[in-house]
């Protein structure tokens, strides 16, 4: 199960659901072409980020894998302002999109996501790393912040 269990197969399922509620149930709009701007700059930035982090990944030589264990504790780059860029950049990814495809009735989709994400991926990471890495990640985890 742990091999389908990961964040980007629910950020699929999330964006299944979002694209299928835009297709069929239509109605509400939130008019114009700032929803297409604003979407796109959140698809875009949620792709740049999340590219920024795989450079800190491959560079600390560590991996990426939710349910791994982790041979450094990263902190450079996109870390230094977020303990979990990724999860950010997908939360923008479906923001982006949900604004992108009018679903407006998606829209609570996002902080279902979020919890989500956080309940089943952060918290047994975190406690992997608290675990693994002690006083440098106590010291990190008072520094930077979980999501932003």
């Amino acid at each position: 199960m742990k091999t389908i269990d990961l964040p980007p197969v629910w950020l699929a399922v999330f964006l299944v659901i979002a694209w299928v509620q835009s297709t069929y149930w239509t109605g509400l709009s939130f008019g114009g072409g700032w929803a297409d701007f604003l979407g796109g700059l959140c698809v875009g930035g949620g792709v740049l980020l999340m590219a920024l982090a795989f450079v800190q990944f491959r560079k600390h030589q560590t991996t990426v894998h939710p349910h791994g264990e982790s041979n450094a504790l990263i902190q450079s780059g996109v870390y230094k302002r977020s303990r979990n860029p990724i999860y950010v950049a997908d939360a923008l990814i479906l923001t982006g999109l949900i604004l992108r495809w009018d679903a407006v009735l998606s829209l609570p989709l996002i902080p279902i996501f979020v919890w989500v994400i956080e309940r089943r991926f952060i918290l047994p990471e975190e406690k992997r790393l608290r675990r693994q890495f002690r006083v440098q990640y106590a010291a990190y985890e008072r520094k930077v912040r979980r999501w932003i």
